[in-house]
């Protein structure tokens, strides 16, 4: 394998625009925003920088082993560089990634990180949380209600369809 010159970076991307997320196969890594940018190292080597939804995601060893072998099967020699400053915010997140949750049966997130731009402090309240009209995604009606605030995965809480009975998780806003 050979390094890949800079103005290659789009070869790279196209490498890992199918990877989906190993915990919600319908989005790729990109539409959620954990694909952070493709830059060239201090040494001249290609980096695909990654961020986790949330620093303990169990998940992101299999995501470092995915983009791995997306990069070897396109031929690409590339460094994988895990980022955790700024942290990951569902403001990362495409309408794409949205939309896909919803037809996936879970509800997105209905907003993002409230912190300053620029800023490496998210702030999270789980009053505003419990507040938070949450749409389910099976039949749309908004008479919801949380569950659990703890779901299939860290990222996400259970709720309950008051109207269709389904329960759907949702995922958090960071």
């Amino acid at each position: 394998m050979q390094a890949i010159a800079e103005h290659d970076h789009t070869a790279i991307w196209a490498a890992l625009a199918d990877l989906s997320d190993p915990e919600i196969p319908v989005v790729s890594l990109s539409e959620l925003g954990i694909l952070r940018a493709v830059r060239t190292g201090a040494d001249g080597t290609p980096e695909v920088v990654i961020t986790p939804t949330y620093s303990g995601c169990p998940a992101m060893g299999q995501i470092e082993d995915d983009v791995r072998a997306a990069l070897a099967n396109a031929g690409i020699s590339a460094r994988v560089v895990t980022q955790l400053a700024p942290a990951w915010t569902t403001d990362w997140m495409s309408e794409v990634a949205r939309e896909k949750l919803r037809a996936y049966g879970i509800a997105p997130p209905q907003c993002g990180s409230s912190a300053p731009e620029g800023s490496n402090v998210i702030k999270f309240s789980r009053q505003a949380l419990q507040r938070e009209t949450v749409p389910c995604p099976q039949c749309g009606s908004t008479h919801t209600t949380e569950t659990s605030p703890f779901g299939s995965t860290a990222c996400k809480a259970m709720y309950r369809c008051l109207d269709c009975l389904e329960p759907f998780d949702y995922f958090k806003p960071y």
